[in-house]
């Protein structure tokens, strides 16, 4: 199914900057799919590892790896899911805290994304836009595989109690959870940003 992904450069080596058709029309018809319609075969060990080494080449100012990674998947993963559906029964739309569950549980594979800022001199804000992109070439990189994937965090990417269930440390958030999967139907277009209302040019 995937590409094969080339090694990463030997530390030092020249990046070079290359135009690429391919690139530029994945990203101009990139689009999530629904994560319950993410099913297996995910992506293989050596896949995955693919996934995360392309999305730890995010931006990072001062070098800080501020995030880490948790893979869910398996009956490690149907545990977590049992643990946060009985938690969903103490949110204020118990019903709908529970059927959104099936974002979490359908998907084969799930990469929980933590923003875990470090110490450094470099901005706390600054850290947690680098996990942001983290998740963002996480997607690129899957669709590149011909995987189908989805970035989203819900509810439980904010209770206390599931985050603590997740296994977050102080200090750290969920950046958000990386469903992947082969999509079982193709992602629809929606409706995009009018560029014309959202782009300014500062008058002199």
């Amino acid at each position: 199914m995937a590409a094969v992904v080339p090694p990463a450069p030997d530390f030092g080596a020249p990046c070079p900057i290359t135009p690429s058709a391919e690139t530029l029309a994945l990203l101009a018809g990139r689009r999530s799919s629904a994560a319950q319609t993410l099913v297996a075969p995910g992506p293989s060990e050596q896949q995955l590892a693919d996934i995360l080494r392309i999305a730890a080449r995010a931006p990072d100012h001062g070098k800080l790896e501020p995030w880490r990674f948790i893979i869910l998947e398996g009956a490690a993963k149907a545990s977590l899911v049992a643990s946060f559906r009985r938690l969903a029964a103490k949110q204020p739309s118990p019903d709908k805290a529970a059927a959104v569950l099936t974002k979490l549980s359908a998907p084969p594979l799930t990469v929980a994304v933590i923003s875990a800022p470090k110490p450094g001199g470099k901005p706390v804000w600054e850290q947690e836009l680098s996990a942001g992109a983290v998740c963002t070439l996480m997607l690129v990189a899957a669709e590149a595989m011909g995987f189908g994937a989805n970035w989203i965090t819900d509810w439980y990417g904010y209770d206390p109690e599931a985050l603590a269930a997740l296994g977050l440390k102080a200090g750290e958030k969920l950046a958000g959870f990386v469903h992947l999967g082969t999509a079982s139907e193709p992602p629809l277009e929606r409706v995009r940003p009018d560029l014309a209302a959202i782009v300014t040019r500062p008058s002199i």
